[in-house]
């Protein structure tokens, strides 16, 4: 016996390294020869995507460690016909070969165009350089070679004495190169590139007279590769902050008149990524930028005490007049909603595909081992009837977890440890993999969701923001929503991820660390996970006998058209399991209205396998308590709607102060049993002393007026 277990041992010792030497490689080439460089190349089996890479600079690509059998072999790039190869077979411990021709598409090819980014000499944080020159000037240039398209760049010279394109006098070999979006190092592997794509494009012009095809050329720093170079062309109209991040632009709503407008209407936003994103600032000795500061995720990251929905009900709501503390005569109207509570045990099973960024930008601490730790914090809560698979992308995609029973949680946890970072940030066909993946295990009667974790400098495949913003919607409708999971510092894009969870009708927040991570996948998993309804939206009606003004505060990027509140094709916010909702409205009544009612709250939402809307209706009542009387939930709100109009320097913040804001927290949370309440008032402490030591730094005194 002991002599047959030897002999197995000896065979499967000496078949491990032909299992792992399976492998199919190839060189990708066009109609004429050449080779097509960093095409797309999709491996498919049983007609699923397995992984994906990209040609290198001479045509050739590889998959290694393969499992024997047949596959199917797709080739894409821009300019060409995809090409698909079928019934390709794979043998155990052999070197497969497939070479693939691929045919020039010029009928679909647009025009040439050069682009970059104007920016100073030397910039620490931002070194791209460049112009743009549009089709017809192209046309009219006496060459269309690639050095006389280069020339034709602000800052950019051909250095003949040493055969070599130089950027604003910069060494090819201290530049990273960008030729159509795709990053090449190195002088012999520029040059080899540039005669690669000279010949290229010209065989497509030649083919396609009065159509041009795309070169784009750009330089950035080493110190930058990491960081997005499109920013302003995917992204138009943000403005990354002085330290790289980029936050969209908010302007504060204005106080409107009722007897012109009676109707006030928002989409509801349960994300609450704006608080632990400023807690990371204030922590970090920094005040926050104005546009960092969402006011309605600050009050909404907190929990309230609202009464639980009557039983069929999916949620309850709660309103209540008060002072505004911050403005003599203004009222503060307060209303709650409170979805229905379910636990994680009760709760319909899971179908969750994480995508997770593991590009070179990730691997700092407060990254990508974040992300490992807050996985393996959700692993644990994880029950049978639940499903995890684990997408990963960098310079191409990987699945490192196919969809696996929450039961098995070492399997989980080797994948989830063995992560790790590097490379750049083209994910390829990443997050179509991750839809296809909720897709095929998909639960009809349960949660189906694609949560991407990263830093927010990325590209998952399609750079358009409407085409990507569109695709994620189409998904949406199918029910597998997006929830978004943000981490890190320095080149962190919060304005593309609240777009992207707020198009996939999912919740974005932001782990500013591992306590962060437990509240977001443990504390309130059920909540995150398990929507109970979807299209949730609130329509404010006032009576302009009683009100004279109002102003809706926070939601700036949450607002809807009249219209669209009984439109049911427009999409608003979802509301999850237990999750809370809190709006505030700044009023200005009429003189002798007192008690008087101020109007009416309408909502419409969705279950969610409907799609027809739910209505409900609640009269608002004017009868105000002095501020001592009202609720800690009314005052506690108070406080944070006065901590966030100090921290944007609100023009209506009128009295607000830091201290007045930790006052009325202070006395607001005898019901704070995690001590999310008692953390913010020491968020404001932090507050005061920073404000206090940058204007003693400046000369002046602090004296929080």
């Amino acid at each position: 016996m002991k002599t047959k277990l030897l002999a197995l041992l000896a065979l499967l010792v000496l078949a491990l390294p032909l299992i792992s030497q399976t492998s199919l490689s190839g060189r990708v080439t066009d109609d004429t020869g050449e080779p097509v460089i960093f095409a797309s190349v999709a491996l498919y089996k049983h007609g699923v995507l397995i992984t994906g890479t990209e040609t290198d600079i001479d045509g050739y690509y590889r998959f290694a460690s393969l499992d024997p059998g047949i596959y199917a072999v797709e080739t894409s790039y821009v300019g060409y016909t995809k090409q698909r190869v079928e019934r390709v077979l794979v043998y155990a411990g052999k070197a497969n070969k497939l070479d693939i021709e691929m045919t020039a598409d010029a009928v679909n090819l647009s025009e040439v165009v050069v682009t970059s980014y104007k920016v100073p000499l030397v910039t620490q944080d931002n070194c791209t350089q460049g112009a743009t020159i549009v089709s017809d000037q192209i046309r009219n240039l006496p060459t269309r070679n690639l050095n006389s398209l280069a020339a034709t760049t602000a800052g950019v010279s051909d250095a003949k004495a040493f055969n070599e394109l130089k950027i604003r006098g910069s060494r090819s070999n201290a530049t990273d190169y960008y030729v159509d979006g795709i990053r090449v190092q190195g002088d012999s592997q520029y040059k080899r590139l540039q005669k690669r794509r000279e010949k290229k494009n010209s065989k497509l012009l030649m083919r396609n007279q009065n159509k041009a095809s795309e070169i784009t050329i750009q330089s950035v720093s080493k110190d930058q590769s990491n960081s997005s170079l499109a920013h302003e062309e995917l992204f138009p109209g943000e403005a990354p902050t002085a330290t790289g991040e980029g936050y969209a632009e908010i302007v504060e709503n204005e106080f409107i008149a009722a007897g012109t407008e009676a109707f006030s209407t928002f989409s509801i936003d349960v994300d609450k990524a704006a608080y632990s994103n400023v807690r990371r600032f204030i922590t970090a000795g920094q005040l926050p930028p104005a546009d960092a500061v969402r006011t309605e995720e600050l009050i909404n990251y907190f929990d309230y005490a609202y009464p639980l929905p009557e039983a069929g009900n999916a949620f309850a709501v709660e309103t209540e007049l008060g002072p505004c503390p911050w403005q003599e005569g203004h009222k503060l109207l307060h209303i709650g909603i409170k979805g229905f509570e379910a636990s994680p045990v009760d709760a319909p099973p899971a179908n969750l595909v994480f995508l997770i960024d593991v590009s070179g930008s990730m691997g700092s601490t407060n990254k990508l081992p974040l992300v490992k730790q807050a996985l393996g914090l959700l692993t644990e809560e994880l029950r049978a009837q639940d499903r995890v698979s684990i997408v990963t992308y960098a310079g191409g995609f990987q699945v490192a977890l196919l969809p696996t029973s929450g039961d098995q949680k070492e399997k989980i946890m080797n994948v989830v440890n063995g992560l790790g970072s590097g490379g750049g940030t083209a994910g390829g066909a990443a997050l179509q993999r991750a839809y296809e993946l909720a897709r095929q295990y998909f639960q009809p009667d349960g949660s189906n969701r694609v949560i991407l974790a990263t830093d927010g400098d990325f590209n998952v495949g399609i750079s358009s923001p409407k085409e990507l913003e569109a695709f994620i919607a189409e998904k949406r409708a199918t029910g597998i929503y997006l929830s978004v999971l943000g981490f890190g510092t320095g080149n962190y894009k919060d304005d593309r991820l609240e777009a992207l969870a707020n198009k996939g009708n999912g919740n974005y927040a932001y782990i500013d660390g591992i306590r962060e991570a437990e509240k977001v996948l443990v504390t309130e998993m059920a909540g995150t996970l398990f929507a109970i309804a979807k299209d949730v939206k609130l329509q404010v009606e006032f009576d302009s006998n009683t009100v004279q003004t109002y102003r809706l505060i926070g939601y700036e990027n949450r607002l809807l058209a009249k219209e669209d509140f009984e439109d049911d094709t427009k999409d608003a916010g979802e509301l999850g399991a237990g999750h809370t909702v809190t709006a505030l409205y700044e009023i200005v009544p009429r003189p002798g209205a007192e008690g008087q009612t101020l109007g009416t709250l309408h909502l419409r939402y969705k279950e969610p396998a409907e799609s027809q809307s739910r209505y409900l209706k609640h009269e608002l009542s004017g009868n105000a308590r002095p501020l001592e009387q009202t609720s800690e939930n009314f005052r506690f709100a108070a406080a944070v709607a006065t901590y966030a109009h100090c921290l944007r320097d609100s023009k209506h913040k009128g009295l607000a102060t830091l201290s007045l804001a930790r006052e009325l927290a202070d006395q607001a949370r005898q019901d704070d049993l995690e001590n999310y309440r008692a953390d913010f008032v020491e968020l404001v402490k932090q507050t005061e002393s920073l404000t206090a030591a940058q204007l003693a730094k400046a000369g002046q005194k602090y004296t929080d007026d």
